[in-house]
């Protein structure tokens, strides 16, 4: 010990790591920043559609046709995706965040339902857009610990669609729907430093055109992959929209059905984060393996369980259901290695948008046989998810924290 202080390397090692443990990732920080307006722009909408409805004199009978605008447009993400990784670069992730703050300000000065409709496809469109390129740009600006630093981008996102409605809410209280212009003052002000900030994703134009053609890939691994994220999907926007109906139909309060969704999309973030940091030290397969039975076990049990467990198994569902999320992204990417915008692309837009169909299905299915017939449905449907597992592949853990 002696020999190596003198010759000076105890203080050159002891100097550099502190250094390292300081040291910012401002690009990932960027992109969960950008990730956090662009959903926050693009799910304002249901904390102000009462007031939307009223003002354009929409009937209630057309406001599935106005969340549908926004929702359709997910299913573009592949195609975004295959078009990020052809050009590279970044311009898909600073347009989706540019023009979905400008979109977000034209909602308030649509005129009539048509405009309004027209808007929020704009809007859908250019959330869309920002997804897959962002999710590659995360990978790529991480050097250990891929599936945190993906989680930390997603709880982004998650805030932007927690705290939006809320703000647009007080806006619209406050000063009136033509003020939701207010809602992209942050997006104008930041966006300088987004540009800074935000990585030059790169451009694998020649493999992204394998890729759509089946090429250069393996096609079974991809399609247990889209099967899985989709009854993934499927299971948690079955929870937002039947928890609280079989919650009122069971003799419960209005307010008692909407804190169910409130408590697993609350707890639901640090599902998100605690599933980034098991991804990558116990790898994403089994992460995904144990999640899937984890969600049909807590799942049924809060079927079966009294008024207060119920809360306990609701909160234990929140962590489970999305913990998955980082991983599913990872896996998606390592089954297209040089398509990450692509992969990223197919397992979260355009599986939640079978997922939203799925669900669709499901609406004459619970006016038949009742609303707990369909959620036992998911159990058995996430139980079945994990028949999928085997086809996924095998990571490598020198991505390991």
């Amino acid at each position: 010990m002696a020999y190596i202080s003198q010759v000076g390397l105890e203080p050159e090692v002891s100097e550099f790591e502190p250094a390292r443990a300081r040291e910012v990732n401002w690009p990932l920080v960027s992109l969960t920043w950008a990730h956090f307006l662009n959903d926050g722009a693009a799910n304002f909408l249901p904390g102000v559609l009462p007031a939307i409805l009223v003002a354009l004199h929409i009937k209630l009978k057309w406001v599935g046709t106005v969340m549908a605008a926004l929702l359709v447009c997910q299913a573009l993400q592949p195609a975004f995706g295959w078009l990020a990784d052809c050009l590279g670069g970044r311009a898909f992730i600073i347009l989706g965040v540019g023009a979905g703050a400008v979109a977000g300000a034209l909602v308030g000065l649509a005129p009539n339902y048509w405009t309004l409709v027209i808007v929020l496809l704009f809007l859908g469109v250019a959330n869309a857009m920002f997804h897959p390129q962002a999710m590659a740009g995360v990978r790529q600006v991480t050097q250990r610990g891929f599936a945190f630093s993906m989680s930390v981008f997603l709880v982004g996102g998650e805030l932007g669609r927690a705290i939006w409605p809320l703000l647009a809410g007080l806006v619209v209280t406050r000063f009136g729907i033509a003020a939701l212009w207010l809602l992209a003052v942050p997006t104008v002000l930041t966006l300088p430093l987004i540009i800074k900030d935000t990585p030059q994703v790169k451009c694998h134009p020649s493999l992204a055109q394998r890729c759509v053609t089946g090429a250069g890939c393996d096609k079974a691994a991809l399609f247990a992959l889209v099967a899985y994220c989709t009854l993934h999907a499927m299971l948690l926007y079955s929870l937002s929209t039947f928890l609280p109906l079989l919650w009122i139909a069971q003799g419960g309060s209005l307010v008692g059905g909407a804190t169910t969704v409130a408590v697993v999309l609350a707890v639901g973030n640090l599902g998100n984060l605690a599933g980034g940091y098991l991804a990558d030290r116990l790898g994403r397969r089994r992460l995904v393996s144990a999640a899937a039975a984890l969600s049909a076990l807590l799942l049924g049990g809060f079927l079966l369980a009294s008024h207060l467990e119920r809360w306990l198994f609701l909160g234990a569902l929140g962590l489970a259901a999305f913990s998955t999320m980082p991983a599913r992204i990872l896996i998606a990417q390592d089954i297209l290695p040089d398509n990450h915008c692509l992969g990223s692309a197919l397992a979260l837009g355009f599986s939640n948008a079978l997922g939203a169909l799925a669900v669709v299905v499901l609406g004459p299915m619970a006016a038949r046989w009742g609303i707990d017939s369909v959620l036992w449905l998911n159990v058995a449907l996430s139980a079945i998810s994990i028949a999928a597992v085997p086809f996924l592949p095998e990571e490598s853990f020198e991505d390991a924290i």
